[in-house]
This record gives C-alpha cells, sequence and structure tokens, in this order.
C-alpha cells in the first residue's frame, strides 16, 4: 500500500491519528515510534522535491486477511539512470517470522521485472542481519561491496538482475 507526502510527515513527527487519518490503511503505534522516524523523515524531503517518487518509495505491508499493517517495504526512490533501484523493508517486530518479509521482497522483485526502465535490483544489510541476507541469498542476490552510513552504520550490498526471479 502506498503512502503518500501527508502520511509520511504525520509518521515523521510521530502523529498516529493524523497518519491514519490520510493513509490508505490503518497503521500501529510502532510505525510512528522513533524505530523507523528517520525513515519517514527521508521520504518527507524526498516526496516533497519529487512528488511522483511517492509511487516508489516505503509503503506498508498489509496482510489483507487480517486487515493488520505489519511492516513498511518499498524503493528508495525510482530507478536511476543506470535503471538500478534499492528495495527496503521492515515488519515489526511481534510480526516476524512469518513470511511478511519474504512476500514483501517478492512482491518488489515482481514490480521491478515488470518495469522496463529497471535493470538492477539492489539491497543493503546490515552485516549482522543474518535473517535478512538468509532470505535476499535465495533470490540470487551477490554481494558487490560494501557502504558506510551515519545512520544504519557498515552495510554490505547485494545486487540481482532484475527479472531472475
Amino acid at each position: 500500500m502506498h503512502l503518500t507526502g501527508p502520511a509520511f510527515h504525520a509518521l515523521a513527527r510521530g502523529n498516529l491519528a493524523a497518519a491514519n487519518a490520510v493513509s490508505p490503511v490503518p497503521v500501529s503505534a510502532y510505525f510512528a515510534g522513533p524505530d523507523w522516524r528517520g525513515v519517514w523523515q527521508m521520504r518527507c524531503r524526498q516526496v516533497d522535491e519529487d512528488p511522483a517518487s511517492a509511487a516508489w518509495v516505503t509503503g506498508v505491508i498489509w496482510d489483507e486477511p487480517r486487515q493488520l499493517a505489519v511492516g513498511r517495504a518499498g524503493y528508495h526512490g525510482p530507478p536511476d539512470p543506470s535503471g538500478m533501484v534499492e528495495i527496503g523493508y521492515a515488519v515489526e517486530p511481534v510480526h516476524r517470522r512469518r513470511g511478511y518479509a519474504r512476500a514483501a521482497l517478492e512482491a518488489l522483485l515482481r514490480r521491478a521485472a515488470d518495469e522496463p526502465r529497471v535493470r538492477t535490483v539492489r539491497v543493503t544489510i546490515s552485516p549482522d542481519n543474518l535473517a535478512s541476507y538468509q532470505l535476499a541469498s535465495q533470490y540470487g542476490f551477490v554481494e558487490i561491496g560494501e557502504q558506510w552510513d551515519d545512520e544504519d552504520g557498515l552495510g554490505i550490498i547485494y545486487e540481482v538482475a532484475a527479472g531472475q526471479l
């Protein structure tokens, strides 16, 4: 489920009521909490500068049968000039180990494969996030390098060709 600029702004402020007033689906307090606030602040700036990027960036992982928001997933932005998109996903701790990250990853990979501008899909994973590494490796992601992020620390960069499912 895609979110809009107003939802990003409300979540960045930690205002759950305002976020739920404009979100396409209800989100939990975890979405507006401190763990994800930095993501929402980044998306606010991004969508303010490029409103069309809202169709690509972080949205809600929605469990339709349970009518429940369980996490967030999306791309870091539209495809870059080389055709690369970077994905990110996170599941609320209480909903982990139930297949939501896998479902989100598969949906992101399908969309990338269906988009003619996308040639490469990237994911950056912390070296201590074994579960995320094990998931990504099942889909053909291979290590291509590493990067340092002031907020997230060291990340190992993995890529796969779009459409290689």
